[in-house]
C-alpha cells in the first residue's frame, strides 16, 4: 500500500514533469505524499495508473516507431525530423531517439511490443547490436560531435504530403487509448504530460 512509482524524464534538470504511478494496491495517502514530494522538487506531478509505458512512453513510442518505419521505407532522417519540427515539436523523432539512447528506446519498445502485440523497427535493434547507441556513444541514426547531431544534407526528396499525419496520429491514437483505459484521469492531465515531457506542440 505504500509503494508508489516516481518516474523522471531525461534530462531531469530540464524536463519539469514526473509521473506518479499508482499500483493496484497503492493507498491514496501514499499517492498524495508522492505528489507533494514531486512539488517540493519543483516538478509537475502527473498521477497515473501502473500500465506498460505509463503515459508518456506509451504515447511517445508509436510516434518514434512510425518515424523509424518511415526511415526504413527510404525517407531520409533529416526529412522526417524536419516534418516533426515544422509541426511544432522541439526536436525530430530520429534525433530524439539518439538523445534518449537507442538501447533505452529499444528496451521500452520491447516492453510495449510485448504488451500490445506490435513490431519493433529493425533498424533500432540492428544499431543497438552494433553498439551504436546515439549521442552517448557518438553515433546512432546520426553521428554526434560536441553533443550535437551532424545531419547530412538530404538529396532532393519529394516529401510525402501525409508525413506529418503519419508521425503525429499514432501518438494521438495512443493518447486516446490511455484515456479510455483510465491510465490517466482526464484529458487535461494527458495534455500536460504530452507537452511537458515530450515537448508536444502546445497549440
Amino acid at each position: 500500500g505504500r509503494l508508489v512509482g516516481v518516474h523522471f524524464f531525461n534530462p531531469v534538470s530540464q524536463l519539469p514533469l514526473v509521473e506518479i504511478v499508482e499500483g493496484s494496491s497503492t493507498a491514496p495517502q501514499a499517492a498524495q505524499a508522492a505528489l507533494r514530494f514531486a512539488r517540493k522538487l519543483d516538478k509537475l506531478p502527473l498521477p497515473c495508473k501502473n500500465a506498460p509505458g505509463f503515459v508518456v512512453n506509451r504515447i511517445l513510442t508509436p510516434y518514434v516507431n512510425e518515424a523509424l518505419f518511415a526511415l526504413e521505407g527510404g525517407i531520409p532522417a533529416a526529412v522526417i525530423d524536419r516534418a516533426a519540427t515544422d509541426f511544432g515539436m522541439p526536436m525530430g523523432p530520429i534525433e530524439l531517439t539518439d538523445v534518449v539512447g537507442l538501447d533505452v528506446s529499444l528496451h521500452v519498445g520491447r516492453v510495449l511490443a510485448q504488451a500490445f502485440k506490435r513490431r519493433i523497427p529493425e533498424s533500432l535493434a540492428t544499431l543497438v547490436e552494433q553498439k551504436k547507441l546515439g549521442r552517448k556513444s557518438g553515433e546512432g541514426f546520426y553521428r554526434w560531435e560536441d553533443g550535437k547531431a551532424v545531419k547530412p544534407a538530404s538529396p532532393p526528396f519529394a516529401v510525402p504530403e501525409d508525413l506529418q499525419d503519419r508521425l503525429i496520429l499514432p501518438m494521438l491514437n495512443e493518447a486516446v487509448a490511455c484515456l479510455r483505459e483510465g491510465v490517466v484521469a482526464d484529458a487535461d492531465l494527458l495534455d500536460a504530460g504530452a507537452i511537458f515531457a515530450t515537448g508536444f506542440a502546445p497549440f
